[in-house]
């Protein structure tokens, strides 16, 4: 029986060094691509838990491990040296997006004075790594495989509307309207509760400039976007 945990003992081989350019991080990509998460993690002794329930950034974390990241918890990209930050891309049975994509939580106490150049967002959106992922739930986890990676930069069309969807949901976080934001607002970006259940709180302004209290937001990709951006890449890797 798998023990359940992501943890590395002190025995076992230490994260390995980030890469030191692009060219050493894509040759790691294409050392994971067509492996399973089992194949992955055995090689890099982690533990494979049976399922996902209670270990929700399982995969993350072994992909963060075994391709060198050096954020950790820091406010920076994953690969800080290279600017790159990394992005799973979990797929249905259909080879679709799942799920949306977070990208940094939301600064409830943002104001209209923020500028798109400026922001956490773009600096995030700015060179993602993207990895597929099988996450059909009729596949065990140690058998999902992980697909080919590619390194993306929003083009002028992409980071416009990102911008415009920016701009419009930190003027509606600006003006107190937290509580009226959904996640019908934004084509591309969207905001949505990121906590682990309703009771976790934080601290923002209304309106009128009273102190409230509401559930931890952050910004995601849609699956509309992400699936646009895996159907470019797939496209680009078949041309001759």
């Amino acid at each position: 029986m798998p023990v359940m945990s992501n943890d590395i003992s002190p025995h076992m081989p230490t994260r390995p060094s980030p890469p030191e350019t692009l060219q050493e991080l894509t040759t790691r990509v294409s050392n994971v691509a067509g492996k399973t998460l089992g194949q992955i993690a055995h090689d890099a002794h982690f533990a494979i838990p049976d399922d996902l329930r209670r270990h929700k950034g399982w995969v993350g974390s072994l992909l963060e491990h075994v391709l060198g990241c050096d954020a950790g918890s820091q406010a920076r990209q994953d690969f800080s040296a290279l600017g790159v930050e990394l992005k799973t891309l979990p797929l249905d049975a259909q080879g679709q997006p799942k799920e949306s994509t977070f990208v940094c939580t939301v600064n409830a106490a943002g104001s209209a004075s923020g500028r798109w150049q400026d922001s956490w967002v773009r600096k995030k959106l700015s060179n993602v790594l993207w990895l597929p992922i099988e996450a059909d739930n009729q596949i065990p986890l140690a058998e999902r495989f992980v697909g080919m990676g590619w390194i993306w930069r929003p083009n002028a069309q992409q980071e416009a509307m990102l911008r415009q969807d920016w701009e419009e949901l930190m003027e509606l976080i600006a003006l107190g309207e937290q509580n009226a934001l959904t996640a019908n607002y934004g084509q591309y970006l969207q905001i949505r509760p990121k906590a682990a259940n309703s009771r976790v709180m934080s601290k923002a302004s209304d309106s009128d400039g009273e102190s409230i209290r509401l559930n931890p937001r952050g910004f995601y990709l849609r699956t509309s976007f992400t699936r646009q951006l895996l159907e470019a890449a797939t496209i680009l890797a078949f041309e001759p």
